[in-house]
């Protein structure tokens, strides 16, 4: 056999190195900031009556990126047939199908304001059920006839058709906000105006608006409404309390016949977020007796408003409770050890066994009119939300949507380690390890500590871009659910009260020490560390602590318990409660927690990212640590991110979220060995 020439060589060489190239174009690389652009956003299905089909909202990044747009999609529960886009808009969402399952409400804002639209199941243009010149929908439900829907709306409560345009004063206005109350700014909102959260009702025939409820010191909450049409609950703080602070609230049964409420008799406290029986004959609530009590469920007959405690919420604290037709126990979602699954509640001793969504987390359930079927939204730290659906007997779940699937195939992420420790206070811990995407066991890396905001919540199975972008740079990744977290009992989430800067500190500290005593892989020598919210405050915190760090990113942090206190959205009395009483009764404890007292032991190079509308740690904040850093000769920059609140990194304006992604590797990057 003749020996290759050199030509027929080189070919093959040639031919090898092609191979070479497109097998490295296939190996799946890591997540960048910029990746935010292509992730599809699911959210809200609503399955329906008859079980067959779920409308859920898809969302994208626009192509100016600094927007989303929305609609409503449909998909099949028998996974046999593709999801499919059923609205045309750009700004469409909250579907929610009629008694009959032959409409879909939703809202839209196909000119300015939104409005509540109507379409045929069977397909058709969408119709505009509603014309508001004032006013905003926050919420709305079908009556069981089909024939009318009792809409949440947020206007001045003195307007008597909001239909009709607000009429504007012939004086010129000076530019003022007059504020004798506590609670007179929120997140999103700003400095807030008189308007007022109330229900009224529409009939879809005669195209009237009736008011129900509608007061000028108080606000409608949770509205719901009975499987028979006649009786709306919701929760309402009437006693003038809501706007000093108040925290109780009562629950009340609004009879739509003769246009009368009367207040239930639930125990003191805060009563809240009421769920009909699907027979009308009881609800159940959730029941707080102070602020920082175990969040209890409870039941009270409507016949004599006996009331009965169905769980006491010492190891769950149950939320988004769900009594489906025909199902012997309640469905809710709770904080579980990093996941957020579907319970059971079974009997009247409060067991409750773990549903769907083991590991990872379930939002936004939805049932079917005979409680069989019911669909949510999961996802996990490698998976975006989508679309699930499963029989609430059989069991059997099933994903329906993958709309993420091609991205996510091409990019390297890994799933998340979990180890325990055992902290100061005899607490089981869990600690969290994400290895560096190009892992080899015989290198070291640097870690990035990323403490999560809080002190409530948790982090775990559910989606987080952020960590995997740290992970594709060469980062390791590592955080807890400190004391103060949910998903481990009330007790574990009481620990840190009272007590920011100490029991917080010790644990992310610890932590730090437990994972480079577990994985010899990890660099002591390269440790960096971020957070956001109360892991902001955590962040500057630990930099007056300890100077173990390379390099910090502190978000949205408080540098003052002092001037947080006076500056921020919540009221005098929320304060005092989560402080200890007041400024001057625990002055020590306010001051003594702050970061801005210890700022001359600041060694760590710093940068400040902080959002300019932010109503919750206000900009003040990141302006104090800024100016404390500089005079103390701290290598430091702020970035201030305009129009933003505190919700930048979840749902800022997407160009803004991915540049402040980019800053923080940056910062890191530039401190890096």
């Amino acid at each position: 056999m003749p020996s290759p020439s050199f030509t027929q060589l080189s070919c093959l060489a040639v031919a090898w190195l092609l191979l070479a190239v497109s097998a490295l174009a296939d190996e799946p690389r890591g997540m960048t900031p910029s990746d935010y652009y292509d992730f599809v956003f699911v959210n809200d299905p609503q399955i329906s009556p008859d079980g067959k089909k779920i409308a859920f909202v898809r969302g994208e990044v626009a192509d100016d990126r600094r927007s989303r747009e929305t609609a409503i999609w449909l998909v099949g529960s028998d996974g046999e047939s593709e999801p499919r886009r059923f609205t045309r808009g750009d700004s469409d969402g909250s579907p929610r199908w009629s008694p009959e399952g032959d409409r879909l409400a939703f809202v839209a804002s196909r000119n300015e304001r939104p409005q509540l639209h109507v379409i045929a199941t069977d397909g058709g243009e969408a119709q505009a059920l509603t014309t508001l010149e004032q006013g905003t929908i926050s919420d709305f439900h079908w009556l069981p006839e089909g024939d009318a829907i009792l809409l949440s709306l947020r206007l001045d409560p003195w307007v008597e058709d909001p239909r009709q345009e607000e009429e504007e004063e012939e004086e010129p206005q000076a530019d003022l906000t007059r504020i004798s109350q506590a609670v007179y700014k929120q997140e999103g909102r700003g400095l807030l105006d008189e308007a007022r959260t109330g229900l009224w009702l529409l009939d879809l025939d005669s195209g009237e608006l009736e008011r129900l409820v509608h007061d000028e010191s108080w606000n409608v909450h949770n509205p719901v409404v009975s499987a028979n049409g006649r009786h709306v609950a919701f929760n309402a703080d009437k006693g003038g309390e809501e706007f000093d602070g108040g925290f109780n609230q009562d629950i009340y049964l609004l009879d739509l016949r003769r246009g009368e409420s009367q207040r239930l008799a639930t125990p003191e406290g805060r009563a809240s977020n009421p769920v009909f029986a699907p027979d009308g004959r009881a609800l159940v609530y959730n029941h707080q007796a102070e602020r920082y009590a175990p969040t209890e469920l409870h039941r009270i007959e409507l016949g004599d408003e006996q009331v009965s405690v169905l769980h006491q919420g010492m190891e769950l604290s149950v939320a988004n409770v769900h009594w489906p037709a025909g199902d012997k126990g309640l469905f809710f979602h709770s904080d579980y050890r990093a996941s957020r699954p579907l319970f059971q509640l079974q009997g009247a001793d409060g067991n409750w066994r773990l549903r769907f969504g083991e590991a990872a987390s379930v939002e936004s359930a939805s049932f079917s009119a005979d409680g069989r079927r019911v669909a949510w939204t999961q996802s996990d730290e490698i998976n975006l939300p989508e679309i699930w659906v499963a029989d609430t007997r059989r069991g059997g779940q099933k994903r329906l949507t993958g709309f993420n699937d091609e991205l996510l195939n091409g990019l390297a992420l890994r799933p998340l380690e979990r180890f325990e420790f055992i902290n100061d206070d005899d607490f089981e811990v869990d600690g969290f390890v994400l290895r560096p995407v190009d892992f080899d066991r015989n290198r070291r890396y640097p870690v990035i500590l990323n403490i999560k905001g809080g002190p409530g919540g948790m982090w775990g199975h559910q989606w987080f871009h952020e960590y995997h972008m740290m992970a594709a740079q060469g980062y390791a990744v590592i955080f807890t659910n400190y004391r103060g977290s949910t998903g481990y009992g009330h007790e574990f989430q009481s620990a840190v009260r009272l007590d920011y800067g100490g029991a917080d500190y010790r644990d992310n500290m610890q932590l730090v020490d437990e994972a480079l005593e577990r994985y010899p892989w990890l660099d002591q020598e390269q440790l960096y560390v971020t957070g956001g919210s109360h892991g902001g405050f955590l962040t500057n915190w630990i930099t007056t602590q300890s100077n173990r760090f390379q390099a910090a990113v502190t978000q949205r942090s408080v540098s003052s318990w002092i001037s947080e206190a006076g500056t921020q959205m919540f009221p005098p009395r929320s304060m005092n409660a989560e402080f200890g009483g007041t400024l001057w009764d625990n002055f020590d404890y306010y001051w003594g927690r702050s970061p801005l007292k210890y700022a001359d032991q600041v060694e760590t190079p710093t940068l400040i990212i902080h959002a300019d509308q932010d109503q919750i740690t206000p900009i003040g904040q990141a302006q104090e640590w800024f100016y404390a850093l500089l005079n103390n000769d701290v290598d430091t920059e702020m970035a201030i991110f305009h129009g933003e609140g505190h919700g930048l990194s979840r749902a800022g304006t997407p160009v803004n979220l991915v540049k402040r992604l980019e800053l923080i590797l940056e910062w890191f990057e530039s401190y890096r060995d």
